[in-house]
């Protein structure tokens, strides 16, 4: 077992809308149900990507993580979400005064953009102040890319090699393409292998309940796609590891995520990448880390 691990992508909600996909692991999908998974599996902080409306204001943005408590979760952190379908010129100032209010709490580490569920592409002018601000706060940006996990979804909007251009645009921002671009991982690699602001996580490569051992076996050539495109890479401060929680069982995805990544390249990895990427993250962890297990 690893001795620490950050999740830098996974995803809660105290308002149910991750419930139904819980129970397809045989979990629950509250606050209980991640701090005893995180227990299990010596996973010190996720970092959930926000999908809830604040309820702070009249707008549909910032998305946050609603955890139902007085105060954030220690074991969590989040990516405040952009809904851009709900950002025009009459409420684009007081969207980004909001998302600066939240960008202030310290449980903030990141933005997070839904390229693929909405249809604007990551290069799109809506999202050009959002990365201003991402590079005020030294907070990183997130993009869901690859595969949508429903059919509404338009996968033009996430091909991971449009980050190419929004990383040379803005060099002092940091980037993270999600789920490894898939299936388009050998654009991904090639655009975090070009540009150094640019990184990706491990998250959502498998989804359901399932043994690693089987599911090592039985997607071998799948997974050996990711093997050889790391290899490719051959940088593994690059890559973090993120589940997609509650897609997956924990435990499981951990096993399978070590089977294509070399055990030299374990710790950062599963940790240290993560608190050179999300720059908040060590302070936070610091404040936060004696209180976890209370």
């Amino acid at each position: 077992m690893m001795d620490k691990i950050i999740d830098c992508h996974m995803h809660f909600s105290a308002k149910g809308i991750f419930n139904k996909t819980a129970e397809n692991i045989g979990l629950k999908c509250t606050l209980e149900e991640v701090q005893n998974e995180f227990k299990k599996n010596n996973i010190v902080l996720g970092i959930g990507m926000g999908v809830d409306i604040c309820e702070e204001n009249n707008l549909s943005n910032p998305q946050i993580i609603y955890h139902g408590k007085e105060k954030f979760p220690p074991f969590l952190a989040q990516c405040l979400g952009i809904n851009a379908l709900a950002i025009n010129k009459e409420n684009l100032k007081d969207t980004l005064d909001s998302f600066k209010q939240k960008l202030e709490e310290n449980s903030t580490v990141g933005l997070k953009i839904y390229t693929g569920y909405q249809p604007y592409l990551a290069t799109d002018k809506k999202y050009r102040d959002f990365y201003k601000l991402a590079q005020k706060y030294d907070v990183p940006v997130v993009f869901h890319m690859g595969d949508t996990a429903n059919s509404m979804g338009k996968l033009k909007y996430s091909q991971p090699l449009i980050i190419d251009e929004v990383a040379v645009d803005f060099p002092k921002v940091k980037f993270v393409i999600a789920h490894c671009g898939t299936p388009w991982m050998a654009d991904a690699v090639e655009v975090i292998a070009k540009n150094k602001n640019v990184y990706m996580d491990l998250s959502g490569l498998m989804e359901g309940k399932f043994k690693a051992k089987k599911q090592i076996k039985e997607f071998k050539p799948y997974l050996n796609i990711f093997r050889t495109w790391f290899n490719y890479l051959h940088d593994y401060q690059k890559l973090m590891y993120g589940s997609d929680w509650p897609l997956v069982d924990m435990k499981e995805y951990i096993k399978v995520i070590q089977s294509i990544i070399p055990k030299k390249a374990y710790d950062d990895v599963f940790y240290h990448n993560a608190l050179k990427v999300f720059d908040r993250l060590p302070e936070y962890l610091k404040k936060q880390e004696k209180k976890i297990y209370d």
